[in-house]
């Protein structure tokens, strides 16, 4: 990979809004090129999606993340990517990792209630035949996601007064 694509990704993670224009000013570079390298990136599957972060805890909305870890018996000559396949195509499910350490895969879900997220692990994850334990993990607040620090303290602009 280039280092005009490297630096491309590199803004883009941080600000994936951030237009090509300023992208193009930020490299020194034109914005036809930095217009290809992106096209590029996306067929490359690079790039892979667009996201926004919510701090949902300021909407009212009611929603609970999970992060389960999941020990499972890998199928033989096909590791874990069969049974990854099968918990991500769930749509519960946002992300899927495999792991090293004492478990296989990280699963992460959101749901609107505890009892909801329960149910999926209960009623689904767990009776799935290669899956041999989970334990799960409530998110109670986030401080920092993705490199955003969520809900940033508001600086105290009050003047000193002293006698």
């Amino acid at each position: 990979m280039n280092t005009l694509k490297e630096r491309i990704l590199t803004i883009i993670e941080k600000n994936s809004r951030v237009d090509i224009s300023e992208v193009a000013i930020m490299l020194g570079t034109e914005e036809a090129q930095v217009a290809e390298a992106l096209m590029e990136l996306e067929a490359d599957d690079i790039i892979c999606g667009y996201h926004t972060m919510i701090n949902w805890d300021k909407t009212g909305i009611e929603k609970v993340t999970a992060l389960i870890e999941v020990r499972v018996t890998p199928v033989r000559g096909q590791g874990f990517d069969n049974i990854a396949e099968r918990i991500y195509k769930y749509p519960e499910v946002n992300t899927v990792y495999l792991m090293s350490g004492g478990y296989d895969l990280m699963v992460i879900l959101e749901g609107k209630t505890l009892r909801e997220v329960a149910g999926f692990v209960t009623n689904k994850l767990s009776t799935l035949d290669t899956v041999i334990g989970t334990t799960t993990h409530f998110i109670l607040k986030k401080y920092k996601d993705h490199g955003t620090i969520m809900g940033k303290k508001k600086e105290d602009i009050r003047e000193i007064v002293t006698p």
